[in-house]
């Protein structure tokens, strides 16, 4: 069981076409944590490139039909420019085959990046979106 398994240390990098199939995963799934795909469909950047990275194994413990899971730290460009932060639940299976991130240069502008970053929660309060709009599951 993944219990065993160490959690995985790497930056992933997707598009926005894997980020919607991600969420739209999860959704589907029923997974604690994920966004409206309608509005990431909405709000990212058609083509710009996202960023994930493991936070801890997540486990549904009344669900013994979904595997545990890899609660992920998520970095979205949005089509204004602006980064945002969220959380996605990927299966291990899904993480794993993601274009991984192996220049440093990269992995350090990314963790700049975040560090400074705004959640969808926040963004969306400073757009007067209230706190509803496309957070399904926003952290």
């Amino acid at each position: 069981m993944n219990a065993d398994r160490p959690l995985p240390s790497e930056l992933k990098a997707v598009d926005s076409a894997t980020l919607l199939r991600l969420q739209q995963r999860a959704r589907d799934l029923g997974l604690s944590q994920r966004l409206d795909a309608t509005w990431v469909r909405a709000n990212a950047q058609p083509d710009g490139t996202h960023h994930l990275w493991t936070a801890f194994w997540h486990e549904l413990s009344h669900r013994q039909d979904i595997p545990r899971q890899l609660r992920c730290e998520l970095l979205i460009a949005l089509g204004t420019g602006v980064r945002v932060r969220s959380l996605l639940d990927v299966l291990p299976a899904d993480f794993t085959p993601l274009p991984r991130v192996t220049a440093r240069e990269e992995g350090l502008r990314v963790a700049r990046l975040a560090d400074r970053a705004p959640s969808v929660r926040e963004w969306l309060l400073r757009q007067g979106d209230g706190e509803g709009e496309g957070a399904e599951a926003a952290p």
